[in-house]
């Protein structure tokens, strides 16, 4: 038991578990640095070593980037991830998405383009019902060209980023 010190440890290679020291290698290979919220996440090896593979899985999905990257800004702006939303705002710019499709997803407001917005609103009907969406909340997202794999592929994201989210927050949020 650490006593009265709530605080997580912000890990190097040195003093993490054993289990996370790959991934953290590989997270330092991707992003050149490893981010203060990953390291102390190596606390756990199950966690960072879990949502590095679902993380994986879902950019392999048949969901495009951009859509990929929207649902992720919105899980994080949802679950109210400052990290996240910082890191997934680069990616949406690498990607080319403007400043206003940015803007719109950090404040949970409706996107120009139709087809990302149709993964937004998706993604919220999801998560507000658990799952349990109504016929008309599928028959919107598949109207836009998505199909039920894709709905499939948006439960997985959400799951994914839902994980990484919660982590942040309580690792980032811990105190001592």
């Amino acid at each position: 038991m650490r006593g009265t010190d709530l605080r997580f440890t912000e890990h190097t290679r040195d003093t993490a578990p054993a289990g996370s020291v790959r991934a953290m290698e590989g997270v330092v290979k991707g992003f050149g640095f490893l981010p203060p919220l990953v390291a102390k996440q190596a606390e756990s090896p199950e966690l960072l070593n879990g949502f590095l593979r679902l993380s994986a899985l879902f950019e392999s999905t048949t969901l495009e980037p951009l859509a990929r990257e929207v649902l992720i800004m919105t899980v994080a702006a949802r679950n109210e991830c400052g990290f996240c939303v910082r890191m997934h705002a680069g990616k949406l710019e690498k990607l080319g998405a403007g400043p206003e499709v940015i803007e719109a997803l950090e404040k949970q407001l409706p996107l120009s383009n139709a087809e990302l917005d149709a993964v937004r609103v998706f993604t919220h009907a999801v998560m507000d019902t658990a799952g349990d969406v109504e016929a008309a909340a599928l028959e919107a997202f598949y109207a836009h060209g998505y199909t039920p794999r894709n709905a499939l592929e948006v439960v997985l994201g959400i799951g994914t980023y839902t994980l990484s989210t919660f982590a942040n927050r309580l690792v980032e949020h811990g105190v001592g």
